[in-house]
């Protein structure tokens, strides 16, 4: 391709929309421009990159023996009613572009497609001989991100591989999860990022077990707690070990203390000069659930932990049945706002005590009369502990369950982190790092199959549920994090197997016809075997040349400069800057040579 026929506008200077580098490189090189709130036109460089890293996708899935499908974007809310998603992601999450059709129909642009896939397998597989069976699709997905952010890290239509298999029984399942686990692991080598598989939670899409991929960023959302020994990684919401131990409670004896200006653990335990572990901390959270139904959760724990907020939701979730409820809508502190709709009297924050009385909630037909007491595994060992005296300015001291407080139910929330000790080896401690979630597979089982009917007749004559895997890879999302963790002060540093193109020729000087001629005959014979070439026949300084080369991040420059007198060119590439002449008639072989390399 000639740059100078090209869509092609760099920027000197980063949008302002854009706060992290590979957002701001992917604007400044013209690979992407923003048409609204979280959506983003692919331009002609970023589709080819696209293209590649949805052919390398497509490669690896395929030699599994998955067949690839087209799924329609749009989707009738009957199949998500059916499987019980329809409020979790219209009103819980929110992140559903639902709407109603001409005829009043509610309708929705699909974020996923286990439920129309299920549909599918409902109606078409009948027999355990037709089992296993794996279908994948590369489409556009569609999710009304509250805060659209970092462009196409979380955007509101991006592209994505999602694949489903269904089984006769878990073992098979397995084997398929296993064979997506390094079919995963082949793709993002052979994409050229850096990336660790870590456990995660299943979140809104269910299942039995959970495996992210995460590309290794300092701007990730997701936190990753690993060991070095490299037998342990999760995501923070996920993980689980050993805290370190609690420091003994200097306080034997019970006895309540005026502790003004406390409200936090910082400032109690320095008033009280003991450890933030011998503190046992409440926090009152209120659960909104499908029924319109709101509960009051206390939830204790140890002075130096903290809630995990997805195991909060997950135990939230598992108590609806009890409540007459199926969804949870929201899990959140309360503010004064939120206070005021319920409590009957000011609550005691800052100071609350495990033993809060339900005399605080208001008798109100939507507000469950008794709180719901838990606490995390933590704080049940803590012995003469502190904690509130549900009296504002004071704490109780030397306090013991069994004693001065009923235990409550015995709950794990409590969010792992750094330093902690790992389970398979407690000599290990772990580790944290930032990722960006590229890949995400499950273990779905019969969530869905059972919900819409989708069985199958096995050996024995029996109708039984599908059991089914979902395996997911986010093509735009990747394509960004490989920019995010390869660039550079000057610009991205595409990895050879994904970028736009393998080659570009700079012709420094368009008066000079001896370096016209060369550059074009290496154009067509680069392009004769088969290298991606770009030639910028632009009538521009040289100096603007190497900026835009370097800025797009072609991984070999070819410069047709002072060199030709020699017979050679200059060969430049971009990952390592490293710059050597080359004899013309040898640049092909050579480029060729390094790009199996880097591809193999």
């Amino acid at each position: 391709m000639r740059l100078s026929q090209m869509l092609f506008v760099t920027l000197r200077e980063s949008p302002a929309e854009a706060v992290i580098p590979s957002h701001q490189l992917l604007l400044r090189a013209g690979y992407i421009r923003r048409i609204g709130s979280g959506v983003y036109s692919y331009l002609p460089l970023m589709w080819r990159v696209l293209r590649k890293v949805s052919q390398i996708v497509r490669e690896e899935m395929d030699a599994t023996g998955a067949q690839e499908c087209l799924l329609p974007q749009l989707q009738p809310a009957e199949l998500w009613q059916e499987s019980g998603r329809w409020d979790t992601y219209t009103k819980a999450e929110g992140i559903m572009f639902a709407f109603q059709d001409r005829q009043g129909r509610d309708v929705a642009m699909g974020p996923t497609h286990e439920e129309v896939i299920t549909a599918i397998a409902k109606d078409m597989i009948r027999s355990y001989r037709q089992l296993p069976q794996h279908l994948y699709q590369i489409q556009s997905k569609f999710r009304d991100e509250i805060r659209p952010r970092f462009g196409l890290m979380r955007g509101r239509e991006f592209i994505m591989k999602d694949g489903y298999s269904f089984h006769a029984d878990a073992e098979d399942l397995k084997a398929t999860y296993g064979a997506m686990d390094q079919a995963y692991r082949n793709m993002f080598r052979r994409c050229g990022v850096e990336f660790v598989a870590v456990e995660a939670d299943s979140g809104a899409i269910g299942g039995s077990g959970s495996q992210e991929f995460m590309v290794i960023a300092d701007i990730g959302e997701d936190e990753i707690l690993y060991t070095a020994d490299g037998h342990y990684a999760a995501n923070v919401e996920k993980a689980i070990a050993i805290p370190t131990p609690a420091i003994p409670s200097p306080f034997t004896a019970y006895e309540k203390r005026s502790t003004p200006n406390t409200p936090t653990i910082a400032t109690l335990a320095e008033y009280a000069q003991c450890s933030p572990s011998a503190i046992l901390k409440n926090v009152l959270y209120q659960v909104t659930y499908d029924t319109g139904l709101l509960v009051l959760l206390l939830v204790s724990i140890r002075g130096d932990q903290d809630v995990n907020d997805v195991k909060l939701y997950n135990a939230a979730a598992r108590l609806a049945p009890e409540l007459g409820a199926s969804t949870v809508l929201a899990v959140e502190v309360p503010d004064a706002e939120a206070q005021g709709k319920w409590a009957a009297k000011p609550l005691p924050l800052g100071y609350i005590a495990p033993d809060l009385g339900d005399d605080y909630i208001a008798h109100m037909p939507s507000v469950h009369p008794h709180l719901i007491r838990w606490v995390d595994e933590t704080a049940v060992e803590l012995k003469h502990f502190v904690t509130g005296a549900n009296e504002p300015g004071h704490h109780v001291f030397g306090a013991n369950w069994g004693e001065q407080f009923t235990l409550p139910t015995v709950v794990d929330v409590r969010k792992a982190m750094a330093g902690d000790q790992a389970l398979h080896d407690p000599n290990q401690t772990l580790l944290s790092a930032r990722g960006i979630e590229v890949g995400h597979i499950f273990q779905l089982g019969t969530k869905y199959s059972a919900a819409l009917g989708a069985t199958f007749t096995n050996e024995a004559g029996e109708e039984l549920p599908l059991v089914m895997g979902c395996y997911g890879v986010g093509v735009s999302r990747l394509a960004q994090a490989a920019v995010e963790q390869c660039h550079d002060g000057d610009g991205i540093i595409w990895p050879v197997a994904i970028a736009p193109y393998t080659v570009i020729i700079v012709i420094p000087n368009m008066n000079d016809g001896e370096a016209i001629a060369a550059a074009e005959k290496l154009y067509q014979d680069l392009t004769a075997a088969g290298i991606e070439t770009l030639l910028d026949d632009r009538n521009e300084r040289a100096g603007v040349k190497f900026k835009d080369a370097d800025l797009i991040g072609i991984p070999y420059r070819i410069v047709t400069g002072r060199s030709l007198k020699a017979g050679k060119v200059e060969v430049v590439q971009r990952a390592t800057k490293t710059s050597e002449e080359i004899p013309i008639d040898a640049v092909v072989e050579v480029i060729q040579g390094w790009y199996e390399a880097a591809v193999s």
